[in-house]
């Protein structure tokens, strides 16, 4: 009675904590996240009528501390002889689903969920190895969140691995509610511009992943993973690329790559080739350059300037509106904008153009988090071009270069596999061969003897 009481008193008289008394038998459980089938299913009626205790994941309790941990985690506690944790937890949680931040039209069409017993089940149901570890931490003093370190022992270079446990270990926050915040963490949030770690809901991707020799992190409440390390060249080659033609996807790589360099570039260039080297463009195109800035009362650059941040909003605005109708207004917004701007000689059509260009090329990428460290290069090169032109566009270019090559993930340079250089990786990333003759493992990511 005296351990019921003091229960009563740690969760204040909560009105979900409930406490059912069976002659000598105490039942105490939180309604609001136990399935009260389950509890009637394998304790009340095994107790009335064989007063035995059953379930398929029952614990004997020693510790009080431990009975406020197996509460709030979805358990009965049982206070009969001995003191019994019985799993009774709620189905709480939406079915497995299609991906939706990462579409495949061939691959699989599961995705990870908010569950992480779940998330773990679709990656060892691909996996299927004595080898797939995955080590779980409780994050967060508030939170208790649970956190699964998932990794090959026989593949994964254990520094790597060791290094992972130390920062997680070392995590003191009040609250991890989701892996967004686990990210930002581990990441070191402002170190860079581009993303260190990436994020993903497809099993396929972090099995993928686990089998050349990276590390997952699952998070509860999460449906998304993380995969570590990350290169650059991770985020503007998908997973999904696997699953093609190698002939075929190689010419979307080549695509892509065009892509990555539009939308960084694109409205640098045009400022630097219109206010600084007109030399360079032929005089027909020049011609009709001028002649539709006759009227436009702005600089050309405040007017790429003017252009991005509308874009930027729209864009803002499409992921922020629900689904049904958040396009249609983006699409109306976009066309009724740049009509009424340029009517007005606030904008001239060829700027409408550059600009365009540059945004639908980042729309290739799926990574917001990419898009949004592109986005800030695409700002920079645009000030640099509006100071120096083509310099300062090539000196932008080599400070993107210089960071990208200064960046390490887990000790490892964020360039690989160019550089250093890596046959392998480069033929799993950049350049995709036949599927029959990609059977090796990159030795920078494995262990030696692999």
């Amino acid at each position: 009675m005296n351990l019921v009481n003091k229960l009563k008193q740690e969760f204040n008289n909560s009105s979900d904590l409930i406490i059912r008394q069976l002659d000598k038998i105490y039942v105490i459980y939180l309604e609001s996240i136990c399935d009260s089938n389950k509890i009637n299913f394998y304790i009340l009626r095994n107790i009335s009528q064989k007063n035995i205790i059953s379930g398929p994941n029952t614990i004997i309790i020693k510790e009080f501390k431990d009975i406020i941990f197996y509460l709030v985690n979805g358990f009965t506690i049982v206070i009969k002889d001995k003191i019994y944790a019985v799993e009774t937890r709620g189905n709480i949680i939406r079915s497995v689903e299609k991906p939706d931040s990462e579409p495949s039209v061939y691959g699989p069409k599961d995705a990870f969920n908010e569950n992480i017993q779940i998330n773990l089940g679709l990656i060892k149901r691909r996996i299927k190895s004595t080898n797939l570890i995955n080590d779980d931490y409780f994050i967060g003093t508030k939170t208790k969140t649970k956190v699964s370190i998932i990794y090959l022992k026989d593949i994964v270079q254990e520094k790597m691995i060791n290094k992972i446990k130390k920062e997680i270990a070392s995590i003191n926050k009040d609250s991890i509610i989701s892996i967004g915040n686990l990210k930002q963490l581990l990441g070191k949030e402002n170190r860079s511009f581009l993303p260190t770690i990436m994020e993903s809901e497809r099993p396929d991707n972090a099995c993928t992943s686990l089998l050349e020799g990276k590390i997952i992190i699952l998070c509860d409440n999460s449906p998304f993973c993380l995969i570590l390390p990350a290169f650059f060249s991770d985020f503007i080659n998908p997973v999904v690329d696997n699953y093609g033609k190698n002939i075929n996807i190689n010419f979307l790589k080549i695509l892509r790559f065009i892509c990555l360099i539009f939308t960084i570039i694109a409205p640098a260039l045009y400022i630097s080739l219109i206010n600084f080297d007109q030399e360079l463009v032929p005089i027909t195109l020049l011609r009709n350059f001028a002649i539709q800035r006759n009227d436009v009362a702005f600089p050309s650059w405040i007017e790429a300037l003017i252009m991005l941040i509308v874009c930027g909003i729209l864009k803002e605005s499409d992921m922020r509106f629900p689904s049904s109708y958040g396009s249609a207004i983006s699409i109306v917004g976009a066309l009724i904008l740049g009509e009424a701007a340029v009517s007005a000689g606030l904008i001239s059509p060829i700027m409408i153009i550059v600009v365009s260009l540059a945004f639908i090329s980042s729309l290739v990428f799926t990574d917001q988090e990419l898009v949004n460290g592109l986005r800030y290069y695409r700002f920079l090169f645009l000030l640099l071009s509006s100071l120096f032109g083509l310099i300062g566009l090539v000196m932008g270019i080599f400070i993107l270069l210089i960071h990208v090559s200064g960046l390490e993930v887990l000790g490892k340079s964020y360039a690989f596999p160019v550089a250093p250089f890596s046959k392998t990786y480069f033929n799993k990333t950049i350049f995709k061969k036949p599927s029959k003759k990609d059977y090796k493992k990159d030795t920078m990511l494995i262990k030696g003897d692999n």
